[in-house]
């Protein structure tokens, strides 16, 4: 079994640049897989190997003072979600694109899972789901209301338009979250900046609380998008029934892959009209390779596209990772 790890943490880290070849080099001497960002407001990312390996990893970053209290999120899967490791150097460890924004000096109040409940039954409270349409489209909250946003740097614009038309009030009590608890911490940073008092957000985000929460308490409805091999995750954070387009990498269900637009490897109903007759022919060769590279019992890594329009899922949008 292979153990994945989740974490995130504003901190100032005005050396992170120096951070990066070294921390590369200890995932790879772990042979970890994943993705990592570093930048001067932090960490964030998401990371797979053997257990033992991972909590070296961890061990190693926890060295650092300024990361001692770092918490991660773990979970188990019989494959590696990941097919290679990177350290990347990043402006913003979650973009927002709104300048000031900072968790570290203000930022909403914590809810832990066992009191979110409570929160989002109270009918005055404006239950908002900071992620992306296209990870909402599988599963959220009971209430909770859906920006359609592609990115996440177009959740302030969201915000201004409905304050604009009245629906999102200043004194309203709004809770907001996220897959792991890092675009939450943002959000609320965010509202609060705007005048908003009464923001509360879900500390550890969605897998914190299917994590902890038993089902039969639960208000989540569906799956949790992840951004990695897995797709989604459940209760417990066991593995999802969805699977990705191998072009667009939306979540497929079996409904979207009872299509006839459904090619596996080329095309899926979400994007089978945005790519072209040549596009699709070197999908479908790359599907071959692929099947030709399972046989042989090789791994094999191609290039996707992504659709005009469609969000490219990537873990610097997470991670909430995945820990975003």
């Amino acid at each position: 079994m292979y153990l994945t790890a989740a974490l995130y943490k504003f901190v100032t880290l005005s050396d992170y640049a120096a951070l990066q070849a070294p921390l590369l080099a200890v995932c790879e001497e772990n042979r970890i897989k994943g993705t990592l960002l570093l930048a001067e407001e932090g960490i964030n990312g998401t990371i797979s190997g053997l257990p033992e390996n991972i909590h070296a990893v961890l061990a190693w970053l926890r060295s650092d003072p300024r990361l001692a209290d770092l918490i991660h999120k773990e979970s188990l899967a019989e494959e590696l979600p990941f097919h290679r490791m990177k350290v990347r150097l990043k402006k913003e460890i979650v973009t927002m694109g709104v300048p000031g924004i900072d968790p570290r000096h203000i930022v909403g109040t914590y809810v832990k899972p066992q009191e979110w409940n409570m929160l989002i039954a109270d009918p005055e409270v404006i239950v908002v789901d900071t992620r992306n349409d296209y990870e909402v489209s599988i599963g959220t909250f009971e209430r909770a209301i859906n920006p359609r946003t592609n990115s996440f740097t177009e959740l302030p614009g969201w915000v201004e338009q409905e304050v604009a038309a009245g629906r999102l009030r200043k004194d309203a009590k709004i809770a907001m979250f996220c897959t792991g608890g890092i675009r939450c911490e943002k959000s609320t940073a965010y509202m609060r900046t705007q005048g908003f008092e009464n923001v509360y957000h879900l500390e550890g985000g969605i897998l914190k609380y299917l994590e902890t929460m038993p089902e039969e308490e639960s208000r989540w409805q569906g799956e949790c998008f992840v951004f990695d091999e897995r797709v989604s995750v459940g209760h417990g954070l066991k593995p999802g029934k969805f699977e990705f387009c191998r072009a667009c990498r939306f979540p497929l269900n079996e409904e979207d892959k009872a299509s006839p637009h459904y090619v596996l490897g080329v095309s899926c109903p979400h994007c089978a009209d945005k790519t072209t007759p040549e596009q699709k022919d070197a999908y479908a060769e790359r599907q071959r390779q692929v099947e030709l590279a399972e046989k042989r019992q090789q791994a094999h890594i191609g290039i996707r596209f992504v659709p005009k329009g469609k969000a490219k899922p990537a873990l610097q949008d997470k991670s909430e990772q995945t820990s975003a």
